[in-house]
């Protein structure tokens, strides 16, 4: 066998259905409701802070774990909203993103083999940095449709190799908010299994009536083993900023860390500095407004899904859409995307891009997190499938 060749987790990693689809989306000029790439306008305070490090000269390095004007505002945000109090020099580290938090979390903690379980459907990165790490993802499947937790599936494929649960909530695709009866069940088989919990809670403050985010890291004996992930990509529609955080068990962080430091350095510098102004100075009205808005845009978007025929699974939170595909042509998912793009000029992701071989053939997931101008008119676009 030649030398020259690939790595042997290279062929498994393609690239995912959702930067396809905002490639071709790109190229015909549609509108992309396939990424999450949350366009809208970015708070001035937190705009201002990062341009006010730049001018100030912080342009270089920063510690591994972060600065600490950001730690102190993390773990004062999150001890505040949560009620557990947390220590910024110990147990918060600010990383490249929420993904940059996932890989160096499962890098540290676990080893080459480690089964780790997944709720399906499921967040592609999560999956692809898993098997890219030698790691063996296995899937506990939700209860189609409603989402709802099955403790009985969940139980029947933990094994002596288990060593982690990752949990998503709010989920991406299907904007899952597990319920405390539902997390309590998780946390109680995480303690019985001693196994970690990669908590990604990216979508923390996208919640809708009549849901509450909860943390399973703040449940009884929970804190120790539990890596609670989350960042600012979503909440300050900075998604190209890279910057996020983790909040985990002191024992833990210095593994982490190494990972941190030996494959991304730190999270870029003045980012750091405006991520830190938006924590200090962004009232709460802010994040109780901005589920607002994406409340209203949900709606707007499932009534758009309803007159095309898709017919949606309504999300607890998060700001995604999984929709029933039947209408369009295809035998599979991917297939059907590209017939809604040809056909409207709308970008959406395959439903089969969170599933295992097989599933999700007949669902799409579209994306809302969309400035007001644009939703609009893909919504537009979507009513017109009526007519076609």
């Amino acid at each position: 066998m030649s030398k020259l060749r690939t790595s042997a987790t290279a062929p498994i990693t393609v690239q995912s259905e959702i930067r396809a689809m905002s490639v071709l989306c790109e190229q015909v000029g549609g509108i992309n409701m396939s990424q999450g790439i949350c366009d809208t306008d970015v708070p001035a305070v937190v705009m201002e802070g990062a341009k006010a490090a730049m001018d100030a000269g912080f342009n270089i390095y920063t510690r591994l774990d972060g600065i600490a004007r950001l730690r102190d505002a993390v773990a004062a945000d999150w001890s505040r909203r949560n009620g557990v109090p947390v220590d910024p020099e110990h147990e918060v580290l600010i990383t490249s993103g929420a993904t940059g938090a996932f890989y160096c979390a499962a890098r540290g903690l676990l080893d080459p083999g480690d089964e780790v379980i997944l709720f399906e459907p499921m967040y592609g990165y999560h999956i692809y940095t898993l098997r890219g790490l030698g790691l063996e993802p296995v899937i506990a499947p939700l209860e189609y449709g409603t989402w709802a937790l099955d403790v009985d599936a969940l139980r029947a494929v933990i094994t002596p190799k288990t060593r982690a649960i990752v949990l998503n909530t709010p989920s991406n695709p299907c904007g899952k908010v597990f319920t405390r009866e539902e997390l309590q069940a998780v946390a109680a088989i995480a303690i019985e299994q001693d196994l970690f919990i990669l908590s990604d809670e990216i979508y923390e403050h996208f919640i809708y009536p009549g849901h509450t985010h909860i943390s399973i890291a703040t449940l009884p004996g929970m804190k120790e083993r539990t890596v609670t992930i989350s960042g600012f990509s979503k909440t300050y529609s900075v998604t190209g900023w890279r910057v996020g955080y983790l909040i985990a068990d002191a024992k833990w962080i210095p593994a982490i860390g190494f990972f941190a430091d030996t494959v991304y350095i730190c999270a870029p510098a003045p980012f750091q500095h405006g991520c830190a102004a938006g924590l200090e100075l962004l009232p709460p009205s802010f994040y109780t407004e901005l589920a607002a808005e994406h409340d209203r845009k949900r709606a707007q978007t499932v009534a758009a899904l309803q007159d095309a025929g898709l017919t949606p699974h309504i999300p607890d939170g998060a700001y995604y859409i999984v929709a029933d595909a039947t209408p369009l042509h295809g035998a599979t998912a991917a297939e059907k995307a590209r017939d809604l793009l040809a056909r409207t000029g709308v970008a959406a992701v395959a439903g089969s891009a969170f599933f295992r071989k097989g599933g999700g053939e007949n669902l799409l997931r579209f994306c809302f997190g969309k400035r007001d101008a644009d939703l609009d008119e893909a919504c537009e676009r979507l009513r017109s499938l009526s007519s076609k």
